[in-house]
Formats: C-alpha cells, sequence, structure tokens
C-alpha cells in the first residue's frame, strides 16, 4: 500500500503515536506495530507524544524517525508504556491549540493507543478535524487490561493481565495452604474500574487442577456484607481454607463502594471515617489507594468471623508486569497497531481497530474496525452467561471465552500428599 502525500506540499506523509491510560504488558508491543507498519509503508516522519495527549498540547513530541530496528524487539518487551502516558480529558479549549500543533509538524495522520477515555479524545479529535477540513486522520488502537471495550470481542493488554492473575491465584493459593492455621482467609485484590474481567481471569487456575480460587466478587454483582460475610463463613468451614478475588471497586446492594460501606461497619457506623477516594480524576474516576475493597472485606472477615484474614494486593503489576506476558496477547497488540496505520493511510478517520473472534473450533481472531463514537465513553461489563446463578463465581462460558487469551499452559504445581 503507497503511503498518502499531504496535499499541496508534495512532503512524505508524517504520523504521531501516543500512548494513554494505565500501562499493560503490551502497549509497547502496539507502539511496536505502529512503527514496524509506518516504516514499512514508506512513512519518513514518526513522531511520539510524550505522556500522551498532554505532550501534544505542551508541545513535548519526539521525533522516532529513525529509531534503529535492533531496538524495537527491546521496547516489545518492555513494561509499562514507553513514551509515557496521562489521565487527560481533551476540552473544547483544548482543540485549536492540538490541530494548530499537529498542522504545524505537518502531521496527517494520529494513532492513539488507549482505552475508553482515549477513544474519547481520539472521537473529539477526529471529529473537530472533520469540521475543520483539517487533512488530518485519527485512528485509536484499544489497550485496556479492563477488557470492558465495546464491539470488540477482547482488548490487547487483557490477556498478559489474565495469564499474571491466574498465575498469582494459584501461588498465592499454595501460601495460604502452606499455613492455614495462620492466615485461614487469603483476600486477593485485582483492579478493574466499574467491569469484573480481570478478577474473573483467577478463575483459570482452575484449568490446572487446583481448587482456587473459591469466591469472585465482581462491581457487576453487588452483594450486601452479610452474604459475603456468610459466603466466605462456609467456604471455610467445608475447605479448612478459603481465597477470594476481589475487584477494587466492588460495591454492595445499595450502590455504596464495599470500601465507605465496609468503613462505617467497622466503625460502628460513623460516616465521617468511611473510605474516602484518594483522588478523582478528570474523567470522573474515583481511586481508592489507602483505604480499599480488599482491606476492608479482611478487617470484616476478621473482626466479624474471627478469621484471621490477609490481603494480597498486587497493584499496578498486575496491568504490565512482563513476568507472565501472554504471547497471544504480543502478537495481537502488535498486529492492531500495524492495522491503525494501514487504516489511517487508506483514508478513514473516527475509528477504532478492534478484535473479531472467529467461528472456529480453533481460537481465531481477525482484525477490524468501528466507529469510536460506538466506543468513546462506553463500558462493557461481563455478560450474565459468564457469572453463576449465586452471582460469586464465573461459568464455563468465561473459561472458553478467556483461557485462549492467555497464551499458553499455566504452570502445573505439585502438592505433596501424606
Amino acid at each position: 500500500m503507497e503511503h498518502r502525500q499531504s496535499e499541496g506540499a508534495g512532503q512524505p506523509a508524517t504520523l504521531i503515536v501516543g500512548q494513554s491510560g494505565g500501562p499493560t504488558a503490551a502497549i509497547n508491543s502496539s507502539l511496536v506495530g505502529v512503527l514496524r507498519e509506518a516504516k514499512s509503508q514508506g512513512i519518513k516522519r514518526v513522531y511520539g507524544m510524550r505522556y500522551g495527549i498532554r505532550g501534544l498540547l505542551t508541545g513535548d513530541l519526539v521525533d522516532l524517525s529513525n529509531l534503529p530496528n535492533e531496538v524495537l524487539p527491546a521496547l516489545q518487551q518492555t513494561p509499562s508504556s514507553a513514551l509515557g502516558g496521562c489521565r487527560y480529558r481533551l476540552t473544547d479549549a483544548d482543540i485549536p491549540l492540538a490541530l494548530s500543533t499537529l498542522q504545524e509538524h505537518g502531521i496527517q495522520y494520529m494513532v492513539y493507543i488507549g482505552g475508553n477515555d482515549s477513544a474519547d479524545t481520539s472521537h473529539r479529535l477526529a471529529q473537530a478535524a472533520r469540521e475543520r477540513e483539517t487533512d488530518l486522520r485519527v485512528i485509536a488502537v484499544p489497550k485496556t487490561i479492563d477488557n470492558d471495550l465495546p464491539v470488540t470481542d477482547h482488548c490487547p493488554g487483557y490477556g498478559s493481565a489474565a495469564r499474571y492473575m491466574a498465575i498469582s491465584t494459584l501461588e498465592t493459593t499454595l501460601d495460604t495452604k502452606t499455613m492455614p492455621d495462620i492466615y485461614p482467609v487469603k483476600v486477593l485484590e485485582t483492579m478493574g474500574r466499574h467491569a469484573g474481567w480481570l478478577a474473573a481471569s483467577s478463575a483459570l487456575a482452575q484449568v490446572t487442577g487446583w481448587d482456587t480460587p473459591h469466591l469472585i466478587y465482581i462491581p457487576e454483582c453487588p452483594k450486601d456484607i452479610d452474604e459475603m460475610l456468610q459466603e466466605v463463613q462456609q467456604c471455610y468451614q467445608e475447605k479448612g481454607h478459603a481465597v477470594i478475588v476481589m475487584s477494587e471497586n466492588v460495591r454492595i446492594r445499595d450502590g455504596r463502594p464495599l470500601a465507605v460501606a465496609g468503613m462505617e461497619v467497622l466503625n460502628e457506623g460513623r460516616a465521617d471515617v468511611a473510605g474516602k477516594p484518594d483522588f478523582v480524576d478528570s474523567f470522573g474516576h474515583s481511586y481508592y489507594r489507602a483505604v480499599g475493597a480488599g482491606w476492608v472485606l479482611t478487617q470484616l472477615i476478621t473482626k466479624k468471623l474471627d478469621l484471621r484474614a490477609r490481603l494480597d494486593q498486587p497493584g499496578t503489576l498486575q496491568r504490565m508486569s512482563q513476568a507472565h506476558q501472554s504471547e497471544v496477547d504480543l502478537i495481537e497488540s502488535e498486529e492492531c497497531g500495524r492495522a491503525a496505520v494501514r487504516a489511517a493511510l487508506a483514508g478513514t478517520s473516527d475509528l477504532m481497530v478492534i478484535l473479531e473472534r472467529a467461528e472456529s473450533p480453533t481460537y481465531r481472531c481477525t482484525i477490524g474496525t468501528a466507529a469510536l463514537e460506538q466506543i468513546a465513553n462506553i463500558e462493557k461489563r461481563m455478560p450474565a452467561d459468564f457469572i453463576t446463578p449465586e452471582q460469586n463465581f464465573v461459568t464455563q462460558a468465561f473459561i472458553d471465552y478467556a483461557l485462549p487469551l492467555i497464551g499458553g499452559a499455566l504452570p502445573q504445581y505439585v502438592e505433596l500428599q501424606t
């Protein structure tokens, strides 16, 4: 495919790429895909935005045009976002400056790698460019461990995080079984703003034959505190220990975060000491770091059930650690980056690259595109058929969906029997 020429100037086309939102183990693979495809298509100038859209607005750009080919394999294996990310909501006042900076650098093509909020940024820039009849093509590349983007079958970044979580569940289970008299209950807290895809992936540990986890709590299924405690108590009585995986933003039935409602219970109804978010970003997302759902649940178990409970909280490691990177995730992420460049050069805009699962006995995905207006600011929750009637675990349908994404067999750990 031939690259386009900028209208009138007769100069080689110029492309800019940025990364945004929380990093993943595969976001740099998408960046590598963009760089490799841009080179193969004859694009001579490629800029990178430092810290996402903020870099465009502040002029913090880096020239990636002459990045040596031998650097790319190492870049693909590098954790986190090589260009830096951000959580900045583009304002109407920002758009003229953004378009002016793009025009000043002769940029006709923009690829933005990110999740829901990044899709909103891409969509608004594409719309503004079209309204102003500016020669700019904007294509988004999906990225999120939350796996909550609509239309696409799954999101690059999720497979690696799901593999990390499945293995972490196995390992924390072995740790719990080693000395169940010390900490018989283990709570593993995962990321996941409003969707439970990542917590659900812990259930993949069961394909190795281990009975773990025992309970999974996700935002799609609110439960009151007494319900959770009753389920934990029953599990402990049956098994002699309990391993619980929960999303960081689990809520109770009245809609309040467990971190808030649980703190009130622990402090005998005093709302003034209830858990509050550490900060709220420009998109309105709350972040609980000091006192989260997992910590609150461990305290409730200890206080109300008289069972010692311990919290395992991987934090940001779960989203971008290379330790358990999925090969499937790595390959698909690069192909999405490549596809975005091809879509831009074909003259399309205001689209996101998506993964479409083929109906076949073996796992296979093809790459397509979807309008950003179908994706921006929309979250995909786990469907009902992926959740058990008790709403504390996942079904085989979820296992069948998620297992191919983690790229290869999980470790086979051994338990010595007496």
